[in-house]
């Protein structure tokens, strides 16, 4: 949908040449149909014209949706129409439940069912728990009830041990993020948190990726479920230009301060490898007179909260971060994302390049590639099916060559196989 004010929540455009319906046009009431051009929504996304019709008709629903695609809507809209609205008592009961892996995601999920729900007669509560923060400020906005809960299993739990919440009048079930859920450990949480919930309900899955683990876990909670998948559009990224750019591992930093200030880039987000990474790297670019800041996982929700701000306000220009940020964070205007760090997973590549180029706004994507990691980020390109050209810098041109396998004596080389680390001192002692 194209939003009325760029950065708008769950926004992408949609293509002039083919007529998008309107809201109203999938089943929305026309309070809905209304809030939704009140935030700024005109067309819907793809995955939401795909979801909501089911989803009003009660049934469950499994899709595959990548970062930005306009999900959080997806759901958002039709539950608060058939679970919701005109529902309404003194004393709420929590009708739909959110499941989501971080807390920078529930609060970005909590905030779209706030504004969706805002022209309802009555105003909608929704509660929003994560860990990392005092339970008791939690324990108070749940006094009275809630219309929607968005949580995090951990605190979910936390509360529910503490009788704070109530479960059993839940209606409709939410995973978002299935496959990172299942990264942090929801596996050993899903049966407590299902125990606690109503054997009938409607069951919504949504995952960027669909693993082994993702199925199985679909064919355990969903009963008949309408599966969508619209996971092409992440791969074609229209809207993100990629690059590629070879350089030695130390001298990627000083490349990193080059192409921000070369370039005029206002806001990147940088990722690294590890929580040690984002202080050692911000603080060299700190060194050099950039404003740059660091994220990571070990850090009090009100530090997380406040380096993400100033990012948006301008007060900070670089942010190195973990993948804690590669999904559930929303970054209007975020001009370049820079893999500093290849991810792990060849999957992690499309949610990292995904936090630019929203919202119909032009982005970029930049990785770093070093002889040890060509062949990591050839693989990435065939899991995406794409190619993209290397490029090298001035200045920066690497002179660092890959260290190719040790042979055993007597026994022919092994294709693929890693050089161990007494193979790699033997050839840098080799190249001196």
């Amino acid at each position: 949908m194209h939003p009325a004010a760029p950065g708008a929540p769950g926004t992408e455009p949609a293509s002039p040449a083919l007529p998008t319906p309107a809201f109203a046009a999938l089943g929305l009431s026309a309070e809905l149909a209304r809030a939704c051009s009140d935030v700024g929504y005109v067309h819907p996304t793809p995955i939401q014209v795909q979801a909501i019709p089911p989803l009003l008709r009660g049934q469950d629903v499994l899709g595959l949706a990548p970062t930005g695609s306009g999900k959080t809507a997806a759901f958002a809209l039709p539950l608060l129409q058939r679970r919701v609205a005109g529902r309404q008592h003194a004393f709420r009961r929590v009708r739909v439940l959110v499941l989501v892996p971080t807390r920078e995601l529930a609060q970005q999920v909590g905030e779209v069912f706030r504004r969706l729900g805002a022209s309802f007669a009555r105003p909608l509560k929704v509660a929003v728990l994560y860990g990392g923060v005092s339970v008791n400020p939690q324990m108070m906005r749940l006094r009275g009830g809630a219309d929607v809960v968005v949580a995090t299993p951990g605190r979910l739990l936390d509360l529910l041990d503490r009788n704070a919440v109530r479960l059993d009048t839940v209606e409709a079930l939410v995973l978002d993020e299935a496959d990172r859920l299942l990264d942090f450990g929801f596996a050993a949480e899903r049966e407590r948190v299902l125990a606690a919930l109503p054997a009938e309900r409607q069951n919504v899955l949504f995952s960027a990726t669909f693993a082994p683990e993702v199925q199985a876990l679909a064919d355990g909670l969903l009963r008949d479920a309408v599966r969508i998948e619209v996971a092409g559009e992440a791969r074609a990224a229209p809207a993100i230009e990629q690059r590629v750019i070879l350089v030695d591992p130390g001298r990627r930093t000083e490349l990193l301060r080059h192409l921000v200030q070369e370039g005029g880039w206002r806001r990147v987000l940088v990722f690294v490898a590890t929580r040690y990474a984002t202080e050692h790297v911000a603080r060299k670019l700190a060194g050099r007179g950039m404003h740059a800041a660091s994220l990571h996982g070990e850090m009090s929700q009100s530090q997380r909260s406040q380096v993400l701000q100033d990012l948006r306000d301008g007060r900070c220009k670089v942010l190195v971060t973990t993948d804690l940020a590669a999904r559930g964070i929303d970054i209007p205007g975020l001009d370049v994302v820079v893999n500093y760090d290849l991810p792990r997973s060849p999957d992690d590549y499309v949610h990292r390049i995904g936090r630019t180029g929203r919202a119909g706004a032009q982005g970029m994507a930049v990785s770093f590639a070093g002889a040890g990691t060509q062949a990591h980020f050839r693989l990435i390109e065939k899991r995406q099916q794409m190619s993209l050209p290397r490029e090298q810098v001035k200045g920066f041109e690497p002179v660092e060559v890959a260290v190719p396998p040790v042979a055993s004596e007597g026994v022919g080389g092994v294709k693929g196989k890693r050089p161990s680390k007494k193979d790699k001192l033997r050839a840098a002692a080799a190249r001196t």
